[in-house]
């Protein structure tokens, strides 16, 4: 039996909430993935009333299929991330790498620092690497989606390797840096550091990095530039510009949407996109897009985006400094015996499990951000239909839906709990409702 809770040390009581935690979380999942599989199997041979006229029933069990598939998929990767996670925390995976640094690289200072998140990064890839390379290159190109070659492949990951480098690699340096020496408020300034790089780098990414991986093509369809501009002036939206980006050469899915921040925005088409939708339709989808300007989704998501930073940093700055907190998580943090040499620091070591601790406690809130992403695309729904048709909004969200292989028969449970967009059936009622008198 164990002992008496209040007798249990910190140690072991972070030990024990973090198991209980991630196989709580891993339950929740597999029963919300098995309910999904089930509810789309189960309504795979009809395809729903309100669609019957507009969409095939062909094209509703292609859907069906592809959600199965990926949550079956989805199943055996969180079975995968669970043993992972535990193979780096609890199982002594971290500790093991960290000691094995420790003594043979860097002498303990910044270098073996940026070793063990160098070395964390790469182990992490390389276990990703097979189940990536299953959903591109046998879901994907089962359902028609991919169009990927497998040298293009190579090149995007050597490409992003190459820029996680050079851009990662400084930020860590720094970020570690600052935990050593900006003093008890480190996390303070390292949050601050943090924030303006995530600023700088919304600025910077359509100028630099995305050109690297695709092709942006001004819009040169003139009738449809016309429609866009006067539109974007109707909502007060000024853009860089309007691009086509060539998607095609990856996948069969469409999207359109804004990037960049302040005088950098940008809006790009998917050529795909394009290619599947009317120019009232492209218009309609624009607007939606609008809509999130209008109401300020995206200011809002940067402020919460901002206080949960500053939260979380906040609180790695508590428990970094706390011995329990890496026993805890079956890592033995770096204390020197000998009185007259110093400890090599921990700081390389509490960013990583804070990082892997994290995620396991913030899904159980993950369905409040949902709802709220919801709700941010229903009162852009509303926007839309107020600047453009509701009918051609209705028309494309259909296609979108058609051409991605979205199911329109999800699981309501799962819905709220995961979905950041309402499925097509709640969408099309609730503009259907506010069209009418």
């Amino acid at each position: 039996m164990l002992p008496p809770f209040d007798d249990l040390s910190p140690s072991t009581v972070l030990t024990l909430a973090f198991a209980v935690a991630l196989l709580t979380g891993l339950a929740i999942k597999f029963w919300l993935a098995t309910r999904q599989i089930r509810y789309v199997a189960r309504h795979r041979d009809a395809v729903p009333a309100p669609f019957a006229e507009r969409i095939t029933l062909a094209a509703h069990q292609k859907a069906a299929d592809y959600t199965i598939t990926k949550a079956r998929l989805g199943m055996l990767e969180m079975a995968l991330g669970c043993v992972v996670l535990l193979g780096w925390t609890l199982l002594g995976g971290l500790d093991m790498l960290n000691q094995a640094l420790l003594g043979g690289f860097g002498g303990g200072g910044m270098w073996q620092q940026l070793a063990l998140l160098a070395g964390f990064a790469a182990i992490s890839g390389l276990i990703d690497l097979p189940l990536s390379l299953y959903q591109t290159f046998v879901v994907e190109q089962r359902f028609g989606f991919n169009k990927m070659t497998l040298r293009l492949w190579l090149v995007d990951a050597l490409k992003g390797l190459l820029v996680g480098t050079m851009i990662g690699l400084p930020v860590a340096a720094l970020i570690l840096w600052l935990m050593g020496a900006a003093g008890p408020l480190w996390w303070l300034w390292t949050w601050c550091f943090w924030m303006g790089f995530n600023l700088l780098l919304m600025v910077v990414y359509p100028t630099f990095i995305a050109p690297l991986f695709n092709k942006f093509q001004p819009l040169e369809d003139e009738s449809l530039k016309a429609r866009v501009t006067a539109l974007m002036q109707r909502c007060g939206f000024a853009a860089k510009g309007l691009f086509v980006m060539d998607g095609s050469r990856r996948s069969a899915h469409a999207n359109a949407y804004f990037t960049g921040f302040g005088a950098a925005k940008r809006v790009v088409f998917y050529d795909t996109l394009l290619r599947q939708l009317a120019t009232g339709e492209v218009e309609a989808v624009l607007a939606h897009e609008l809509g999130h300007f209008k109401h300020r989704h995206i200011l809002q998501r940067i402020v919460i985006m901002f206080a949960m930073s500053l939260l979380g940093f906040a609180l790695l700055g508590w428990v970094s400094t706390q011995v329990w907190f890496y026993t805890g998580l079956g890592v033995r943090p770096n204390i020197s015996l000998d009185p007259a040499m110093a400890a090599a620091p921990n700081d390389a070591l509490a960013l990583l499990l804070f990082m892997l601790v994290v995620p396991v406690i913030t899904f159980f809130i993950s369905p409040l951000f949902s709802l709220q992403s919801r709700r941010h695309e229903f009162q852009a729904d509303a926007y839309a239909t107020s600047q453009a048709s509701g009918a051609d909004l209705s028309s494309a969200l259909l296609k979108l839906y058609e051409d991605n292989a979205s199911t329109l028969t999800p699981d309501p449970v799962y819905v709220k709990f995961y979905y950041s967009h309402p499925p097509a059936t709640e969408r099309l009622a609730r503009m259907l409702s506010s069209a009418t008198p």
